[in-house]
């Protein structure tokens, strides 16, 4: 289902990124960089909904403090990487509540 869902959907410009003193453009780079990782570990059978929960999700944690200007690129990813791995063992996104949507 992955193949039905563009990431492009998802990607942050700088218009979009909010107030970061700035810095708008680093933090824009860095959370699409993460996002891109976090795509191409997602499997390929993921549905719309869940990647509608989790990679918004990823922001909301990240977004309020000044982790996104304090980490490297590199350690950004191997967070949301976690994240998402435990998300999805958890059933966070519920896959079954997804599929039921679809």
């Amino acid at each position: 289902m992955k193949d039905t869902i563009s990431i492009h959907d998802y990607l942050f410009d700088q218009a979009n990124i909010g107030d970061w003193e700035g810095e708008e453009e680093l933090v824009t780079d860095k959370i699409n960089a993460v996002y891109h990782a976090v795509w191409q570990s997602l499997p390929e059978d993921i549905s719309s909904t869940q990647v509608e929960q989790l990679l918004p999700a990823i922001w909301d944690e990240l977004r309020g403090g000044t982790v996104l200007l304090e980490a490297d690129e590199d350690e950004l990813i191997d967070w949301a990487l976690a994240y998402v791995r435990q998300q999805l063992e958890e059933g966070k996104p519920d896959a079954d509540a997804a599929d039921e949507e679809e």
